[in-house]
């Protein structure tokens, strides 16, 4: 028992520190995107993408971490209806947010630099800002349509399963539900592929059309910068595609240990959800100019003041 309660203690902090470094990162990443919006009155694209991005790793790992917490600290807590539901009916909809938005901002890099003469292609390009919307619209609709979904089938399967004691506020577990929780495996393995899916094309798409480029390239200026806007977008996708492939393996690690007791196992899963939408959303900082300029500088100025205390 002992031994359990350090391996949940360790686990959670470990969760925590992850977590709380993504919602500071998407934080930021929200906070000076705002700050532009206020200023310019306006957000292009894919200042669009990354700032629906931000808000919802943020709330993703806000209500991760609840669960955890209470899973570990006030397990009770989650008998209590319906807090399991609407926890994992939320981290089902802010999860499938971000893999989906994702998905977007690398089909986005993809139009907005590639080159194609495709008639389809170019049609893209052109309307690319104007879809772009929509495209984030339908991304948001089906999310809340997947976390409505888990929100019902929780819910069905707590009222068939569990038994009301405590004068109904509180239920006792007494058989296995693992059954009725093949359909959410199900809706987010579509979600995961699907994201995955996305990230692969793009990265495709983007690698064919640089080494067409580079074959015809001439040297003059205009073809160099066309060369470096390929190879600046090539490496963010690279990077999306690395980090989608290790999440998308601890999906499938899910599946398989999530109904054994492989404490190891499960403790590196939840490591790489924890760490992913942090570590994701520092890559598209650095990718950007104006948002690593603006982290750089806070960076810069904390340091000033510890360096003055």
């Amino acid at each position: 028992q002992s031994n359990g309660t350090s391996y949940g203690a360790t686990t959670l902090a470990i969760i925590t520190l992850e977590a709380f470094a993504g919602m500071w990162i998407n934080a930021f990443l929200v906070c000076v995107l705002c700050i532009a919006w206020v200023k310019k009155k306006a957000l292009n694209s894919n200042e669009k993408i990354l700032l629906l991005l931000g808000c919802s790793r943020f709330c993703y790992l806000c209500f991760s971490w609840v669960y955890s917490f209470l899973s570990k600290i006030y397990p009770n807590c989650l008998y209590v209806h319906p807090i399991l539901q609407l926890l994992q009916g939320a981290y089902s909809f802010f999860n499938c947010s971000n893999f989906w938005v994702s998905a977007c901002l690398c089909g986005f890099y993809c139009i907005k630099i590639a080159n194609f003469r495709n008639r389809f292609f170019i049609y893209l390009k052109v309307k690319i800002d104007r879809i772009v919307p929509w495209l984030l619209l339908a991304s948001e609709i089906f999310s809340l349509v997947i976390g409505i979904l888990v929100y019902k089938i929780i819910d069905k399967a707590v009222c068939k399963n569990l038994n009301f004691t405590c004068q109904g506020r509180f239920w006792k577990t007494t058989n296995r539900i693992e059954e009725h929780f093949y359909p959410i495996h199900f809706f987010t393995g579509f979600v995961y592929t699907t994201s995955f899916m996305a990230v692969i094309f793009s990265a495709v798409f983007l690698l064919f059309s640089l080494w067409r480029h580079k074959r015809k390239m001439q040297t003059n200026s205009k073809n160099s910068l066309s060369v470096d806007a390929h190879i600046r977008a090539m490496k963010s996708i690279l990077s999306f595609f690395i980090m989608y492939s290790i999440n998308f393996i601890s999906f499938i690690l899910t599946l398989i240990y999530s109904t054994k007791d492989q404490n190891t196992m499960m403790f590196l899963v939840y490591l790489i959800q924890h760490a992913f939408p942090g570590l994701h959303s520092l890559i598209v900082i650095f990718s950007n100019p104006k948002l690593e300029k603006a982290l750089l500088s806070i960076l810069s100025c904390l340091k000033c003041k510890v360096c003055i205390r």
